[in-house]
């Protein structure tokens, strides 16, 4: 079982309030080599099931709520990044563009949204999906990952294992995100996200999710672009449309890969 992480200590009230942020960026970096070490493997048997994905023909989606929706849009339509990965949106869950905000938290845990999304979808028997969900307790990431199965799909969660030991299920099924998938990514993020404290501030603070997050994505898509080659296979890889020459790469990415490529439609 996963342990939880550890909230840097900054509670010495002589430590300058500048000094946090370095505390940050230690903590930040301090998860990020947790991850490396400790989900290596999982990291490429990640890369390998996109990449077996991709050689079969298969289209790629990517979901998260909330704030986790801004690592999976970080691999979608991304510069360096895999053309074929897609959207899966949800209505009023995806980031903070709900007004007001905890509208979107409420959606989260309302059950049914996951079934209508994916079935109204064109995710079919062979795609793939990757589902982040921060704590994987709320209905909306669980019944994602489930449905998604049950329509053919392979499932790949990216969650923080923690909750699962120190908070309860929200899901009837008394299941997390994790129960669901073919594979499971483990973040390391502690319960709560905030990985500062201090006593002289009365809330812990700093979330590093978005930023281990979207790290560990990018190392999973870096090794689906090796795994891709090892197969012979060119990776769909986007350039940036600011540097010569993108452009033109791009659209020949478009033409080779419309039928998966769905972000462009």
């Amino acid at each position: 079982m996963s342990q939880q992480a550890p909230q840097q200590d900054t509670q010495d009230d002589g430590i300058s309030t500048a000094a946090l942020g370095d505390r940050f960026f230690d903590a930040a970096i301090t998860l990020l080599r947790r991850v490396q070490d400790e989900e290596r493997d999982a990291i490429g048997r990640a890369g390998t099931l996109i990449a077996d994905t991709v050689t079969a023909g298969g289209k790629l989606f990517v979901y998260g709520a909330g704030h986790s929706a801004l690592p999976a849009q970080d691999i979608v339509y991304r510069a360096g990044g895999l053309a074929l990965v897609n959207l899966l949106a949800v209505p009023g869950t995806t980031g903070v563009d709900v007004n007001p905000a905890p509208l979107g938290s409420a959606l989260e845990r309302v059950s049914g949204l996951a079934q209508a999304t994916l079935d109204a979808s064109p995710a079919h028997t062979g795609d793939l999906l990757i589902v982040i969900s921060l704590s994987g307790r709320n209905s909306l990431p669980v019944e994602m990952a489930a449905h998604a199965r049950t329509r053919g799909l392979r499932v790949i969660g990216v969650t923080s294992l923690v909750y699962t030991e120190h908070t309860e299920p929200r899901h009837p099924s008394g299941t997390f995100l994790r129960d669901h998938c073919d594979l499971v990514l483990d973040s390391k993020i502690p319960v709560g996200d905030a990985a500062l404290t201090s006593r002289r501030i009365g809330a812990p603070f700093a979330p590093a999710s978005t930023v281990v997050v979207s790290a560990l994505l990018q190392a999973v898509m870096a090794d689906t672009a090796g795994k891709l080659t090892e197969q012979g296979v060119e990776p769909p890889l986007l350039r940036s449309a600011n540097v010569d020459g993108g452009q033109e790469w791009n659209e020949s990415v478009y033409a080779t890969h419309a039928d998966r490529i769905l972000w462009r439609r």
